[in-house]
């Protein structure tokens, strides 16, 4: 899935994570939230000539998922997935907000994630994750009628 938030996102993106997956995936995948929200987070800066929003709808198949987002300093994550099912393969749907929780917390955005419809577990993840990453590419990218401000009336986005 992260394959497809990389590519989707045009995102150059290189994970390597070593954890207790012998035991579960809990927490490898809450870690990899963390630290992606973080050097996110950290390659944003200032958010200084971003569009700050970003907002997608995307099929998969059946399903139909809905991701918009702010990166505002602040985090919140607010979500209705309702993966039908535990597993996809060997890896539990539960960890799927776990994920988006830990991005979203150490990111220091709002996000909020939909499904609006499907049935599908594995179409359902896919969308998900492709929505999250076009959201955030259009978030992230340089809006050129303002390529030195910071996106807010305040001057700052630092959620305090």
């Amino acid at each position: 899935m992260l394959e497809l938030f990389a590519k989707h996102g045009s995102f150059d993106l290189s994970v390597c994570c070593k954890g207790d997956t012998d035991v579960d995936f809990h927490h490898s995948v809450e870690d990899v939230g963390i630290v992606l929200g973080q050097a996110f987070s950290k390659a944003v800066g200032d958010c200084k000539g971003i569009n700050r929003f970003g907002y997608f709808l995307l099929p998969m198949d059946e399903a139909l998922v809905m991701v918009s987002l702010d990166i505002s300093g602040r985090s919140g994550f607010y979500e209705n997935m309702d993966i039908p099912g535990y597993r996809v393969k060997d890896f539990d749907v539960e960890l799927v907000p776990e994920f988006f929780e830990a991005f979203s917390r150490n990111s220091k955005m709002t996000l909020h994630i939909r499904k609006i419809c499907g049935t599908n577990a594995h179409h359902i993840i896919e969308a998900v994750f492709k929505c999250f990453a076009r959201s955030l590419k259009q978030a992230v990218t340089l809006n050129a009628d303002a390529p030195d401000s910071v996106p807010s009336t305040k001057g700052t986005l630092t959620g305090e």
